[in-house]
Parts: structure tokens; C-alpha cells; sequence
């Protein structure tokens, strides 16, 4: 076991690092340590929201603990508004107003059994007056158009109703009156907000139906009511025509067989109501109900997509409970587990078969089928993408994910294969005319029209792939980046740069002047409206990020030449959404040493404005720095890590240090260090308290996922080691999930790491291949050969190749202490794995902890458990690290009777 000693790499300090250097040790002299007793109130944003008008800017701050605070504040002056627990931040479309809901304070709640739902209040404010009006007890809301009407539907009055109406309010805010609807189960604004159409689901039926209103002038129109239930609510894009499913369960059926229910011309004067039922359509598959699982929804103005479902008798087993047996058979035959099967059951009973009612014609067109369950409807309505997977269920000797793709007529449902074997379909443009798709790593351009296909990494020259892309799988594309208008050309990425691609054959341009490849920066198109279709060339933002710099930001495209800097440096910078209506953007900034608080400013970032300070608290505790470190594995890679600082540090001193791992990581250089209740290491917190934490980049050689790990991380420990950071004895090392596994398969190969941490590892590659992934209920198998495990075979094909990448098979080598923390409930990696390595390093008496949760997943999910871990992990490195004096579960352990009266952790300043 040695320790591998690469050349001493360059060490690349940002412009911004080192301003932020001289003021450090004045924060130093006047902060203090972070603790985890100091985590409480760190606060999150969540929830963000920008007025169409870009005016105004509204946002959630959740701290660790205790209510959180909404804000809503304005863009341009300092007019705020501020609410406890709020949420769901809604603006009127002219931007005048806004609504969200709050909840109680904490301190208010009843609690134990007296506990009963929570209670949401709805506020709206006109934020050009500051007048507020309230309503408790609301279940939803909803704008109209225009923002003259608010749409305020209230919770049941009895919750344990059958029915699932409620009162519904419908405030004119401009003329200060309501209109109050009874027993509302769904709602609908069209999109000019003139019209407002909603359900009734009432006790006993009565009055159950479809409605209308028209909002100018109030006039109510009932256009459908039954002794039924009604869902499916949906206007078409003109608004001047609904759906609804209308339906009834029939006695001894396990489903509600529904009509469709589709009233056309409203705004006429005399709306025509018009019904389909499967049964009355010769075309319409047999055995099948229209169901309200299908998201029945309008695709254009003469097609809507429905759902159809198998109806069943229901089951009646008459045999008492105790003499029912309870056995799940697995057979080898099955095209998915059994397990998979128990788990997606919830989504098996909901699917449908995807549908279209041709409004014209008045008859269904079947698309989905049992052989071809997924079926995407192109934008314009024009072609459907069937994805037949029959010929590759169950098949567990490849990868999986392989589907033959077909091209259907939505309103003939004529067939005609597009492609065969496709892992990597990568959509259509927006008016139908093309799909994209990748096969044997090359981008394949398909007409929908003739199904002509062009080999764009053939006709083109360029490779389109993701050669870094280190799974034993097949590569994907880099990606996407949408269509010009009419699908003239196709916009494709490569590494760094953006490649447009005529669709009619023609030469491709590089939009970016191979100025990402020259300079390597990762240029991807911003697509700041999610509604918009095409693609402005003229008017196009580029996202940028430098991969070796770690620089981020915003470039304009500028034909004809390089890409222009908006707004490029050390920080990472994210989060980009602009205004409906303007030019007003929002996104958030970051640093190591910044929160990622929200700004704003025009779209050519001249003079942004920050909005929030979500942590203000950051002045009062020291605070570490970061640098990026070049280095050179045993293999010849050329590496990056980024390296956290202690918040004291002096140059020329050596510290301890923490390695912190999971696959690649110095992406994460300029990414804020939040303090949270979890189960991972914390770099702020690490440095605030004397630390070093080192994050390195990590590639893998084909089946030697274990030996590329130790070559990259002890790669890189040892550069800090050599640029005179860290303290060669002093080092830790720390990983979960993945990175567990490797910290475990590194703690067996050298002597290089003080004290080692590993949570929730894959131990026994042999043991984990045919075990299962709980959570999705696959097999983990494909996992290790194919995904994450790279090892591309199995353990009969080469069973040595899975002892040497095992870390239990060399358990005997460890002279390391180290610490196991796993759940016993976790649905990823089993616990039995973390067990396994526990009994086998016990038994070759080694310094080993196991710190089991009962009832926890993968990761620690109740609080108490994540802050009991986090103390416990700091404590080992501590001691291990700093000399600090043993606990007494890490000295002596903790006898199952004394469990939860060990002495209490020592804190440590």
C-alpha cells in the first residue's frame, strides 16, 4: 500500500479569491467558529416569483428552524411587503397585484392528537394602493386574465365529505363585488380571463354539472348537469370551447366509464354540447373506458387527448382474512420484478392509453397500446413518437432503456417506423416536422413527413457526442438547444460550443466562432420564455461556463463574431428568469463565501440590484476561502479539485484536512456552503473550524471504478500535501452512497488517510449484484454493469475483476480507523452492506464503528438523527485529526441498555 505522488500541479487562484483574501483575516480577528449549534436560523429561498411587468419580485426564506418569511418587494424602489409561512406567490398578469397563501405560526398550531389540518389563508394585495383583503380556509386560487378576477376556492366545510365540492368566490376587484358558486370541484379561467367555467360535485349529485359565466357582466349558464361525476376541466386556446368527462361507476365495475362531454362555439349565443363514449364508437377498443386518469386535455382546436383504460370486476374474496393467502410469485418470465412491479404499482393503476377524439370526424383514434405504452404527441398536433418497447422487455443481458420508434398519424392512426434500438430520443420540433434521436452515437435528423433520415454527424462532420461520458453505456448528445423558426435549422451542441444545422442540408454554422473550444468555455442557449417555440437568433443569451476557470455568467450572441460578455467572472451565477412582459430579469449569485441571495436587473446586467440578504448572520462566523489546484493522476488525467481554506489561515502553515467525495466536484468551486441538518460533511463549517476540504474531480477506467477513485483521490491529496497545505498526517476522508462505496475501497489500499468516514457504502459488489434497489425495486445488476458500477460484466464472466474492485475482499488490508454510518430502511444502498463490512473488519479486529439508524433511508430524514450524526462525524475527525480528547462512544462504545444515555458530545469551539 503506497502512497501515489503526482507532480506538483499549478495552483490557479481566481481574481475574486484573492480580494476576498485581504479582508479575511479581519473577519477572523472579530468572527467566530461555526457550530452546528449555530445552524437554526440559515434560511433557504425557495419559491421565487417575477411579476409580468418585472416590477416586482416575491420569494420564501426558510431557515433550518422556525417559520418562514414571504416577501414580496419591489424591483425598483423600496415598497415591501412581508408575510409568516407564506407561499404560493401568484401574480396578476398586469402586475398590479398579488396573492399567496400563509399558514399559522408553529406556536399557534394545536398539537398532539388535538392536531387537525392546517388551516391556509389567502391574501391579495393591490400593490399600487398596499390595500390587502384576506380569506381563511382556501384550497386554491387563480388569476383571470387581465388580473381584474380573482378566483378564490375554499376548503369543504366538512372534510369527511363523500363529495369533493367546495365554495368558490369570484372577486371583480376592479368593481369590489363576489359572486359565490356552491360546491366547486375544479375551475377554469380561458386564457383572455372573459370567460370562467367550473365543476359541481355535490352531496347526492345535486346539481352536479358544468358551468359557465361570463365574467363581464356576470351571466351564469349551466351546459351540462347529470346525476354524475364531472372532471377533466379544459378550455381550448381560443377559449371559445370546453371539455369535461362526464361519468357514472357501474355496479360491480372497479372504474367510472365517462362521456365526453365537448360544448364548441360558446360566445355565439348558443353553445352545441356534443358526447362520445367508447361504446358508441365502432373504432374504439374494446374492453376499454374513457378515464379520468388521462389528463384529458386539447391538443390543437379539432384534436383532445384522452386516456382509456381496461375496466375490471372488482374482486371480492369472501374468505375470512386469516385464511387468505399472502404469496407474490416470481417468475422468470416477468417483463419487470416484482418488486419493481410493488413499487410502480401506484403508477400502473393510474396509466392509460393515450387517445385523441377527432373533433371533426366525432370519432377516437387509438394511439397507445399495450406493446407501445408511451406515446408524446408532437407540439403542432400533426404526428405522435410511439416508443415500442416490446422486443427489449425483460432482456436483462443489455442495458436497458431500448426502444423502437414509430411514427403515428394522430388522425388516422396509420403507423410507419422511424428507428429501431434507440436509447436516446432527444424530441421533435415545434411544428412536427422533424424528430431527433441518437443511435450508435451519432445524431440522426428524421423527416416526419417522407421518414428520410439524415445522418447530421455524418453530413456535418461534427461529433455531437459526449465523449466524456465515462458509463459503460451508450453516449448521449451534448444536447438540444432548440429550432429556428419553421425548422430551418437545428440547434446542437458540442463541448463547449453552438452549432446551427440547416435542416435542408446545408452547412452548419458555429454560432459561438469556436470561441467555447478555444477558450473553453461551455456555451448553452438561454431559453428565457418556457411558452416560446422558436428560437431568436438575433436575440439569443448564452449561459457560459469556463471548465477549467470555473467562471460563470451570461454572453450575448452576436453574429458574425464572438460572443459578447454581459456579465462573466469568479462566481457561480444561475437561477436566470426574465419577465413576461420586459426586459427584467432575476437570478441568483454565489460564492464560496456568498449565499446565493437574488438579484435583478435589465437583460444587459449593466447595474444589477440584489434583492434579498437571506443570511445576514454569515458577518458574524469565520469563514474559510477557496482555491482551485491542478493535478495529474497516475493515469496521466489532468484534474481539478477545489480546496476550502480554514478561516485562519496563514500561508506557510500545514492543516488538517477533510476529503470530501462523490464523482466529479470542482464544478462545485464558487457553490455556497450551506449549513443543514444532513448527513454530509459541511466545507463552511470545516473551515470555520480549522479545516482544509478537498473536493477532487474523479474519471473511471472501465471496470476499475475502485482503483480509478484511489488514484484520483489520493492524487490529489497528495498535490495539497506537495503545495504545503495540508498535514500529511492529518488527513480524512469522507463519502456517502457512491462515494461511499469508494471511501470504503480506499480505506483498504492505503495508509494515507488518518480516519475515514463512509456512509451508507456498497461494501460486497458480489452480494450487492443480486440484491435489489428498494426504492424503485429493479435489481442492482444493471447498476454495476452498466450504470454507476461501470463494470461492464457480471460476476460469472469475471469474478475476479469483482473481488479487486470489492472492498470487503481486501478488508484485511485496512490499518485505517474508520466509521460506517447507515439506516437500516435504506432503499438504495441495502444495510446489510454497511453490516457486511462491519462483521468482516470486526473480525480481522480493525478499528471499526458502525453507527446503525433504525427506520432511516439512504439519508438520515429525521432531524434528530442528522444532527446526532453530524456531531458524531466532527467528533471522529476531531479526535483522529486534531488530538481532541475520544468520546465515550468512540473510546468504549455504547451498551445497547445504556443506549441514549451515553454522556453528552462534547462541543468543541
Amino acid at each position: 500500500m503506497s502512497r501515489h505522488r503526482p507532480a506538483v500541479p499549478i495552483l490557479v487562484v481566481p481574481i475574486l479569491v484573492v480580494l476576498l483574501a485581504a479582508v479575511a483575516p479581519l473577519r477572523a480577528q472579530t468572527a467566530r467558529p461555526l457550530t452546528l449549534d449555530d445552524y437554526g436560523p440559515w434560511a433557504r429561498i425557495s419559491g421565487t416569483s417575477i411579476s409580468p411587468d418585472g416590477g416586482w419580485l416575491g420569494w420564501v426564506e426558510s431557515p433550518n428552524e422556525g417559520d418562514s418569511r414571504l416577501f414580496v418587494r419591489s424591483t425598483v424602489d423600496e415598497r415591501e411587503f412581508t408575510a409568516v409561512n407564506g407561499q404560493s406567490i401568484t401574480f396578476s398578469d398586469d402586475g398590479r397585484r398579488v396573492a399567496f397563501l400563509t399558514t399559522p405560526p408553529e406556536g399557534d398550531r394545536a398539537s398532539g392528537e388535538s392536531r387537525g389540518p392546517i388551516v391556509r389563508t389567502l391574501h391579495w394585495i393591490d400593490l399600487e394602493s398596499g390595500i390587502e383583503a384576506m380569506a381563511q380556509g382556501v384550497r386554491d386560487h387563480a388569476f383571470g386574465a387581465g388580473g381584474r378576477y380573482l378566483a378564490v376556492h375554499r376548503d369543504a366545510a366538512d372534510r369527511e365529505a363523500e363529495h369533493d365540492g367546495s365554495d368558490l368566490l369570484l372577486h371583480d376587484l376592479e368593481a369590489g363585488t363576489v359572486v359565490s358558486l356552491g360546491n366547486v370541484s375544479a375551475f377554469a379561467f380561458n386564457d383572455s380571463g372573459s370567460r370562467f367555467a367550473w365543476l359541481v360535485d355535490a352531496a347526492e349529485r345535486a346539481g352536479n354539472g358544468l358551468y359557465l359565466m361570463e365574467t363581464e357582466g356576470g351571466r351564469l349558464r349551466a351546459l351540462d348537469t347529470r346525476d354524475a361525476e364531472f372532471d377533466d376541466l379544459a378550455w381550448n386556446e381560443a377559449g371559445d370551447a370546453l371539455v369535461a368527462l362526464r361519468g357514472t361507476t357501474p355496479e360491480g365495475m372497479t372504474l367510472r366509464e365517462n362521456t365526453l362531454v365537448l360544448v364548441s362555439g360558446i360566445g355565439s349565443g348558443s353553445p352545441t354540447v356534443r358526447e362520445w363514449t367508447p361504446s358508441g364508437d365502432a373504432g374504439a377498443p374494446s374492453g376499454l373506458v374513457l378515464s379520468e386518469l388521462g389528463a384529458t386535455r386539447w391538443v390543437t382546436d379539432d384534436l383532445v387527448a384522452l386516456g382509456l383504460k381496461d375496466q375490471e370486476p372488482e374482486f371480492e374474496d369472501e374468505r375470512a382474512d386469516d385464511d387468505k393467502p399472502n404469496v407474490d410469485v416470481w417468475h422468470w418470465n416477468d417483463d419487470r420484478l416484482q418488486s419493481q412491479q410493488m413499487v410502480q404499482a401506484a403508477g400502473d393503476r393510474r396509466f392509460t392509453y393515450t387517445a385523441v377524439y377527432d373533433v371533426t370526424g366525432g370519432h377516437v383514434v387509438p394511439l397507445a397500446t399495450p406493446e407501445m405504452r408511451r406515446v408524446d404527441i408532437t407540439d403542432d398536433g400533426r404526428w405522435a413518437i410511439g416508443r415500442n418497447d416490446m422486443a427489449y422487455r425483460g432482456d436483462v443481458t443489455v442495458a436497458g432503456g431500448q426502444v423502437d420508434l414509430v411514427r403515428l398519424d394522430p388522425r388516422t392512426g396509420e403507423r410507419a417506423p422511424i428507428a429501431s434500438g434507440v436509447r436516446r430520443a432527444m424530441g421533435s420540433s415545434p411544428d412536427g416536422r422533424f424528430h431527433l434521436h441518437v443511435l450508435d452515437e451519432r445524431v440522426h435528423l428524421v423527416d416526419l413527413e417522407s421518414l428520410e433520415t439524415t445522418d447530421l454527424t455524418e453530413s456535418t462532420g461534427i461529433d455531437f457526442i459526449d465523449r466524456e461520458f465515462d458509463v459503460i453505456a451508450e453516449r448521449p448528445a451534448y444536447g438540444l438547444g432548440g429550432w429556428t423558426e419553421g425548422s430551418e435549422e437545428v440547434l446542437l451542441y458540442t463541448r463547449f460550443d453552438v452549432i446551427a444545422v440547416p435542416t435542408d442540408g446545408g452547412a452548419p454554422r458555429n454560432l459561438t466562432g469556436g470561441m467555447g473550444d478555444r477558450e473553453q468555455i461551455r456555451f448553452r442557449l438561454e431559453r428565457l420564455d418556457p411558452e416560446e417555440e422558436w428560437v431568436d437568433l438575433d436575440d439569443a443569451l448564452l449561459s457560459a461556463y469556463g471548465e477549467r476557470t470555473k467562471r460563470s455568467g451570461w454572453f450575448a450572441l452576436d453574429a458574425g463574431s464572438d460572443p459578447r460578455p454581459l456579465l462573466y467572472g469568479d462566481e457561480m451565477l444561475g437561477g436566470l428568469r426574465r419577465a413576461a412582459d420586459g426586459d427584467r430579469v432575476v437570478f441568483t449569485r454565489q460564492t464560496f463565501e456568498q449565499f446565493p441571495d437574488l438579484w435583478v436587473s435589465d437583460l444587459d446586467f449593466a447595474s444589477p440590484r440584489r434583492m434579498s440578504d437571506a443570511n445576514p448572520q454569515i458577518a458574524d462566523f469565520a469563514w474559510g476561502r477557496r482555491v482551485l489546484v491542478d493535478y495529474t493522476d497516475d493515469r496521466g488525467h489532468e484534474l481539478q479539485a477545489t480546496l476550502a481554506l480554514p478561516a485562519d489561515y496563514v500561508e506557510g502553515e500545514r492543516y488538517p484536512m477533510v476529503v470530501y467525495f462523490y464523482e466529479k466536484m470542482s464544478q462545485r468551486h464558487h457553490q455556497f456552503s450551506q449549513p443543514v441538518y444532513d448527513d454530509r460533511p459541511h466545507m463552511s463549517t470545516y473551515a470555520s473550524n480549522g479545516y482544509l476540504v478537498l473536493m477532487p474531480d474523479i474519471v473511471y477506467e472501465p471496470g476499475r471504478p475502485g482503483s480509478s477513485a484511489l488514484d484520483d483521490v489520493v492524487s490529489a491529496a497528495q498535490a495539497v500535501i506537495d503545495l504545503g497545505y495540508a498535514d500529511p498526517d492529518r488527513i480524512g476522508l469522507q463519502g456517502h452512497s457512491w462515494g461511499g462505496y469508494e471511501s470504503s475501497f480506499i480505506v483498504t489500499q492505503t495508509d494515507m488517510f488518518a480516519a475515514v468516514v463512509t456512509g451508507a457504502p456498497l461494501t460486497n459488489l458480489m452480494s450487492m449484484y443480486n440484491i435489489n434497489y428498494k426504492s424503485s425495486g429493479s435489481g442492482n445488476g444493471p447498476i454495476l454493469e452498466w450504470s454507476q458500477g461501470r463494470l461492464g460484466t457480471t460476476p460469472w464472466d469475471d469474478f475476479d475483476l469483482f473481488v479487486s474492485q470489492s472492498p470487503i475482499h481486501h478488508a484485511q488490508n485496512i490499518s485505517t480507523p474508520f466509521l460506517i454510518l447507515h439506516g437500516t430502511d435504506d432503499g438504495a444502498v441495502d444495510w446489510n452492506q454497511g453490516l457486511e463490512f462491519y462483521n468482516a473488519a470486526r473480525r480481522l479486529e480493525k478499528e471499526v464503528i458502525l453507527l446503525s439508524y433504525p427506520g432511516e433511508p439512504h439519508h438520515l430524514a429525521r432531524e434528530a438523527n442528522q444532527k446526532d450524526f453530524q456531531r458524531r462525524m466532527m467528533e471522529y475527525f476531531d479526535h483522529h485529526l486534531r488530538g481532541v480528547e475520544a468520546p465515550e462512544w468512540i473510546e468504549s462504545g455504547v451498551p445497547f441498555l445504556r443506549k441514549g444515555q451515553e454522556s453528552r458530545p462534547k462541543v468543541v469551539s
